[in-house]
């Protein structure tokens, strides 16, 4: 996004939120108890149909739970409660974390949005984008082309850096990166980083939304940055000054085990190269796009710092303005920045920095704009609501029904607040 457009909007989204707080309590939609009371229901009825073991939800206005229930068990091989401590893998709400640590290097001027990747990673300044061509014979073969202009922080933070997942198939560097064992959690972020370099981008820096490893790069900047792994970063200048205690890349402790949340026996495909993950055994990969584990708590407490405009308990971790900047969109119209075809914001949200931001209302809604939000692919999802201080928090393992359990959750939740 131009530099003075984002601002603007920075500034816009600001102003808003600002406006906003100040009457939140007195214009704020209310939950009524009865719509509520239809939340609970949809969700004891997928458990009881079997879809997963068990979930918890929070709903938070104006700094106080309005709701919190938890529901069903951790784990149908023991049966036992799900509770507030409860673990969960995060998987890709790890990014908006990660994102969190990188505008904090941002505000101290040790790094900024526009920086080129190979400032910090000189590997990319020698990229190359695949292209697929097509002889006479239809022989179809990938050619290597130059990049056009630098991969920059705000390409990995939007992801329009050209660096894909390698889940889907369907072309020939896809492949490549599907084949390429980025998922070995053996890999240090630069021994990780290394391989992405290695690679071909999937398309021209800046011009196509394309969901992958990009915050993972991200991660491995930051440690190049702060001298220390990324955890050790995040625990010192974030976890531990929110008190996001259970929030690692693993569960070390023994005495943690039979709190961590499981899916269903059947349900643990992630994709076809990859399953759910055994959080109980210590790896070397700190995946700053999909490795934290965390509680419901642990989340609630780094979305209010975040619905506060970077503030909690007295404790500034980010400018109003920075978080407002991160929840704007950057791939507007204006930016010529096209959608791939699993585009996972929805049609009525662009893409800031480490967030979904809804532009749009969606046909048949009332649902606000400016609400800010993403999930992760083992079924966990949160949103932000600047204009009726809120935010939301769904717990769940089940890779399957994720899609669905959120559109479907998404709309009770609105509905009962009358919208």
């Amino acid at each position: 996004m131009n530099g003075r457009r984002a601002l603007f909007a920075a500034l816009v989204l600001l102003f808003g939120a600002v406006t906003a707080r100040a009457g939140s309590e007195a214009r704020a939609h209310r939950f009524t108890p009865e719509g509520l009371a239809r939340v609970s229901d949809y969700i004891r009825n997928e458990i009881a149909t079997g879809k997963f073991p068990g979930a918890i939800l929070l709903l938070q206005q104006h700094g106080k739970p309005v709701y919190c229930e938890n529901f069903g068990v951790r784990d149908v091989a023991t049966q036992l409660s799900m509770s507030a401590d409860t673990i969960f893998r995060l998987y890709s709400m790890t990014k908006p974390i990660t994102s969190v640590l990188a505008m904090m290097l941002v505000e101290e001027g040790k790094l900024a949005i526009s920086d080129p990747v190979s400032k910090y990673i000189p590997a990319f300044a020698g990229m190359k984008v695949g292209v697929e061509k097509k002889a006479e014979d239809d022989k179809v073969s990938l050619e290597l082309e130059p990049l056009k202009r630098p991969v920059t922080i705000e390409d990995l933070m939007r992801h329009t850096a050209g660096i894909p997942y390698g889940y889907y198939g369907g072309d020939m560097v896809n492949k490549l990166y599907a084949d390429a064992g980025l998922f070995d959690r053996n890999s240090t972020n630069a021994e990780f980083v290394a391989k992405i370099t290695a690679l071909p981008l999937a398309e021209q820096p800046g011009t196509i939304w394309d969901y992958g490893h990009s915050t993972d790069v991200l991660g491995r900047i930051i440690e190049v940055i702060s001298g220390e792994s990324l955890f050790e970063f995040a625990k010192t200048r974030l976890l531990d000054p929110l008190g996001m205690k259970d929030t690692a890349f693993d569960v070390a402790d023994p005495a943690k085990w039979p709190r961590i949340a499981e899916p269903m026996p059947q349900d643990r495909a992630i994709s076809p190269i990859t399953q759910v993950r055994d959080i109980r055994k210590p790896l070397r990969w700190e995946s700053g796009g999909g490795g934290l584990v965390g509680t419901v708590g642990d989340y609630a407490r780094f979305s209010q710092m975040l619905l506060n405009g970077g503030t909690l308990e007295g404790r500034r971790y980010l400018k109003p303005e920075t978080i407002a900047l991160m929840a704007s969109d950057h791939i507007g119209p204006e930016t010529r920045v096209e959608r791939d075809k699993n585009y996972y914001p929805g049609e009525t949200s662009g893409y800031g920095l480490g967030f979904a931001v809804r532009i749009a209302v969606p046909p048949g809604t009332k649902w606000p704009l400016g609400e800010y939000r993403w999930d992760g692919v083992g079924g966990t999802f949160f949103f932000i609501d600047p204009e009726d201080d809120l935010f939301g928090i769904f717990m769940v393992q089940t890779p399957s029904q994720r899609g669905r359990i959120q559109r479907e959750l998404k709309t009770l939740i609105y509905q009962a607040m009358g919208r």
